[in-house]
């Protein structure tokens, strides 16, 4: 199964051109969040994405709340907005969390939840699964650029407990675009470029 990976769009035309005209080549598009900025022109960014018809996987990120996210692909026949809930999709299972995990010093308009609120939303998270998290796990793919990591223990949990097969994530615009591994899961901070990742059914 060949799967588009994205996340941290923040707006920008350019990137969402590329990230559709990718789509067509695959078999299912996943995106990790943060489509707009500051919980502002969401509604652009999707009506953009909306001319994706491959099947599209999406969680909200921290700049758009999963009911902005939910009301702004309405009719956009071809998207599931996930968060704290999972489906299967060609015989594979995805599961979606959005939002900034742990909470950001960002204030009022960022869309955040504490590390408490997370295990809760992650507790019917599948095994070996697809995971789908705005936030990356603390300690991978997570550095700020002071070399602080920002990333989630609830996240890190779900991956000791549950094992998916992979995990896709973004927030940490410095980790955009890598990869890496703990155990058997792969960790692919998506970025906006879009990342084409082949799996195993």
């Amino acid at each position: 199964m060949k799967l588009l990976l994205f996340s941290d769009l923040h707006l920008s035309e350019d990137y969402t051109s590329r990230i559709v005209e990718q789509s067509a080549n695959v078999d299912i598009v996943i995106g990790a969040g943060d489509y707009c900025s500051f919980r502002r022109n969401l509604e652009r960014v999707i009506s953009w994405l909306s001319a994706i018809k491959t099947p599209t996987l999406l969680v909200p990120g921290n700049s758009e709340s999963y009911d902005e996210l939910l009301k702004a692909c309405g009719s956009w026949s071809s998207a599931n907005v996930l968060h704290g809930a999972g489906m299967v999709i060609k015989g594979m299972q995805f599961y979606g969390i959005g939002g900034g995990i742990p909470v950001t010093p960002f204030g009022s308009w960022s869309y955040d939840f504490t590390e408490k609120e997370a295990d809760l939303l992650l507790q019917d998270c599948p095994e070996h699964g697809i995971l789908i998290s705005h936030s990356p796990p603390r300690g991978i793919l997570d550095k700020s650029s002071l070399g602080i990591h920002l990333g989630s223990k609830a996240v890190s949990r779900v991956i000791a407990e549950k094992s998916p097969k992979l995990v896709v994530c973004g927030h940490i615009h410095e980790s955009g675009g890598k990869i890496e591994k703990i155990d058997e899961t792969v960790v692919i901070n998506a970025g906006p470029k879009g990342i084409v990742h082949e799996i195993k059914t």
